[in-house]
């Protein structure tokens, strides 16, 4: 597939006349599409057409934006299985996985097209008795949507709804290496009628594309969802013209096992928060902090699970699919030496799993007796790597879970109600679980990190997003 940007409503090849190949993981020779690689004009056109388009799209009624928002969701649904083979083909993911990403995209889309007709603002009872106070809700303007190449649907999903729902116009910059799915989600958009230039795809170079997206003057708002390092130069990038912005980086999860927990459960929330999606995944779980009393035989049956784990192509639809490029698989195989150097325990996997086939396929791994300070228990790894970290107590446990850079996910599997409690409120993250994976969000609620994970201004999903993208004007009409 040929892929185009997307302008003013029609597709156009980038200024450069250059594409590149973006590639299935599980078969690295086979090409899924050609992504343009546009240039600082292609962005500047795409926020020409965007400017152009915003007064309209601010004046159309709310309920005739949930009308295409609501459509966007019912072509999704009618296209689901084409759309989940080109996910599985772009980015690496298991039919289950991809089939169910489709899904959660069509819900959003649903959940914000109900949620157009209810924007406006609320009425307030005011102290004069003559006043009719008001606080009215509208459009921030031209916004910029960054995302990542492992949920190429999913996050152009959450942050391009509720945008259009409250009336903004949006360029969209996917991941080039996700492009084709990406472009998926923008024909279904064409084809329930959104407005000529009200969305925008441009592919490329964040150096390029993207810093143009981040500094153009007439962008009211930037959300990205991205690497930290990545997401510092857009927050930089935004700030001079004090942009609204919106980081969610990455994560570096613990999930907690006290003595009292159901080992079963623990096994299975802890193997499939860290080998789900290959461990691609911000929210994924890297790091089972485990108390020493059920320590050896957690760890022996985590063990078990990630060995009984079937790799493969994601249209096989195995337990596990490949990483998505060779760099995410070198970099996975790098922390995994790290971590032999470091001295942890290599209880299985660590290799390129060659049987699988010649994709960029990795062992599911698991490092015991893990000390918190190593690296491999600091820093992100994104991919199906799993530290296991031994604890005497629920305050040490909760000490080891807080000591990252990061807060995004966490979760404790247990069984004693005031130690659940008490992790919700000790725990120094965005979302907090019990019982639960790390993994898995709903979309009516916030979800956001706290420390390195996200810019800590914004949430995500839910009402939030609507806070995100919307300004409030308080009205007095005295009369």
């Amino acid at each position: 597939m040929a892929c185009q940007n997307y302008i003013g409503g029609e597709w156009h090849d980038s200024t450069s006349g250059e594409t590149i190949p973006s590639r299935n993981p599980a078969v690295p020779s086979e090409v899924v599409g050609e992504v343009p690689v546009s240039t600082v004009d292609d962005a500047t056109a795409a926020v020409d057409a965007a400017a152009a388009a915003r007064e309209a799209w601010a004046e159309t009624p709310g309920p005739e934006r949930g009308a295409i928002l609501r459509e966007t969701g019912r072509l999704l649904a009618e296209r689901r299985d084409a759309i989940a083979e080109t996910l599985v083909l772009e980015e690496g993911k298991t039919w289950s996985e991809s089939t169910g990403e489709v899904q959660r995209a069509i819900d959003i889309f649903h959940y914000y097209a109900a949620k157009a007709a209810d924007i406006g603002g609320t009425v307030k009872s005011s102290s004069s008795r003559a006043t009719t106070l008001s606080v009215r809700t509208e459009p921030i303007g031209i916004v910029s949507a960054i995302t990542p190449w492992n949920y190429p649907l999913g996050i152009p999903a959450w942050k391009v709804a509720p945008a259009l729902a409250t009336g903004n116009v949006v360029t969209l910059k996917p991941a080039e290496n996700a492009a084709v799915t990406a472009t998926a989600l923008v024909e279904c958009l064409d084809d329930a009628g959104l407005p000529d230039g009200v969305l925008n795809l441009v592919t490329g170079p964040g150096d390029t594309v993207g810093e143009a997206l981040t500094t153009d003057d007439r962008v009211d708002a930037v959300s990205f969802t991205g690497s930290e390092s990545v997401g510092d130069i857009v927050y930089r990038n935004a700030a001079p013209d004090q942009k609204r912005v919106q980081l969610e980086m990455g994560g570096k999860n613990p999930t907690v096992v006290t003595p009292d927990a159901d080992l079963d459960a623990a096994v299975d929330i802890v193997g499939s928060g860290a080998f789900g999606v290959t461990g691609q995944a911000c929210t994924a779980c890297s790091r089972a902090v485990v108390h020493e009393a059920v320590y050896d035989e957690f760890l022996e049956r985590i063990v078990e699970y990630a060995e009984s784990l079937s790799l493969g192509p994601g249209m096989d639809d195995p337990d596990m699919g490949p990483q998505n490029s060779d760099s995410e698989l070198s970099s996975t195989l790098e922390y995994i030496a790290v971590g032999r150097d470091e001295g942890a325990v290599l209880e299985t996997g660590g290799r390129r799993a060659e049987d699988a086939g010649d994709g960029y396929f990795v062992e599911p791994t698991v490092f015991a007796d893990v000390d918190p300070a190593m690296r491999i228990a600091q820093e992100e790894i994104f991919g199906p790597v799993l530290s296991v970290i031994p604890v005497s107590s629920y305050e040490e446990a909760v000490a080891v879970a807080n000591g990252v850079e990061q807060g995004l996910s966490a979760s404790i599997v247990t069984q004693n109600l005031r130690e659940a409690h008490r992790f919700v409120d000790d725990i120094d993250a965005g979302v907090a679980k019990v019982n639960e994976k790390t993994t898995g969000l709903e979309l009516h609620v916030p979800f956001g990190g706290m420390k390195a994970s996200s810019s800590e201004t914004y949430r995500e999903q839910g009402d939030a997003a609507l806070d995100f993208y919307t300004l409030s004007k308080t009205v007095y009409l005295n009369y």
